[in-house]
């Protein structure tokens, strides 16, 4: 089962190619304040602008650098299922210890083409797949007779929900009998998730406060959510200002405050504004100097 605190990470860059020498310092944040998974290769590591040969070396490098400390999820997000198929091959050659895919986005499928297209993904690949529900970006929402269905798929482990619907844990456990991982994909709601029922997030800002992510998690499976929810205060200016400009440009901004790489993002991500540059390092120090 994946649960608690998982990163979706960054990918470096520098001069517009990868910058190995910064996932490597990237990981070691993550393996030295016990993160407790990776996505890599997802929407915040700029997926869409990896070559496969960028995807395929990345993915590589990483599982040979973290050597199984840490699970490693890749991202393997297309519409079209061949594709996304193909994706998971690169992924499980290279050591990834799961999938996320999200929901076939821009031919908007209903929920039955919904429910083929990760079927396919399993049929085709030995992988544990987590499914990425996020409408606001795919249109479509992978609905929970639907996730119950695919619950029943042996390698269909878990989901990353991003529906923004504090409801949805609830009613996917009334249909869901098996062990299975509700993921938060949001920062924001992540608390109040675990609350209904989460059992973890894929998060954003644990690019950059890794530690205080885990102490969060931490504190919500003790059912501690005073202590999760201060944590949750003491992030809000934070992820606000993450946010304030398309991501992963504030992350990516934040990230290069702690030397870890370059704010170098690929297009069409535009490089951030001096207001949310100066909201980010407001927020920065207020959290450093806690």
């Amino acid at each position: 089962m994946f649960t608690g605190s998982l990163v979706a990470m960054i990918t470096p860059f520098q001069n517009g190619e990868i910058d190995y020498p910064a996932v490597h310092r990237c990981l070691d944040l993550h393996l030295q304040h016990r993160t407790q998974g990776l996505v890599i290769a997802g929407t915040t590591g700029e997926a869409p602008t990896l070559s496969k040969y960028e995807y395929r070396k990345l993915l590589h490098v990483v599982c040979a650098y973290v050597k199984g400390r840490i699970p490693v999820i890749a991202g393997a997000t297309s519409y079209n299922p061949v594709e996304a198929a193909g994706l998971i091959g690169i992924a499980e050659a290279a050591g990834a210890d799961a999938v996320l895919c999200a929901a076939g986005y821009y031919n908007r499928p209903n929920q039955d083409g919904l429910y083929r297209h990760f079927h396919y993904l399993h049929e085709h690949s030995s992988l544990p797949i987590i499914i990425y529900n996020i409408p606001a970006r795919t249109i479509v929402d992978v609905q929970p007779e639907t996730m119950a269905r695919l619950a029943e798929l042996e390698r269909v482990v878990g989901v990353k929900d991003a529906t923004g619907q504090m409801l949805r844990p609830l009613a996917e456990r009334n249909l869901i009998d098996r062990p299975f991982a509700w993921l938060s994909g949001d920062d924001f709601s992540a608390p109040a998730y675990n609350a209904v029922g989460g059992m973890g997030v894929i998060s954003v800002v644990a690019n950059v406060l890794p530690a205080l992510g885990r102490s969060q998690q931490d504190a919500c499976a003790a059912n501690d959510f005073h202590r999760a929810g201060e944590i949750q205060q003491q992030l809000l200016p934070l992820m606000q200002a993450l946010m304030s400009e398309p991501s992963p440009a504030g992350v990516k901004y934040a990230c290069s405050l702690l030397d870890l790489c370059t704010e170098e993002c690929r297009l069409p991500i535009m490089p951030l504004s001096s207001a949310s540059k100066t909201a980010i390092t407001a927020a920065m120090e207020t959290l450093l100097d806690q």
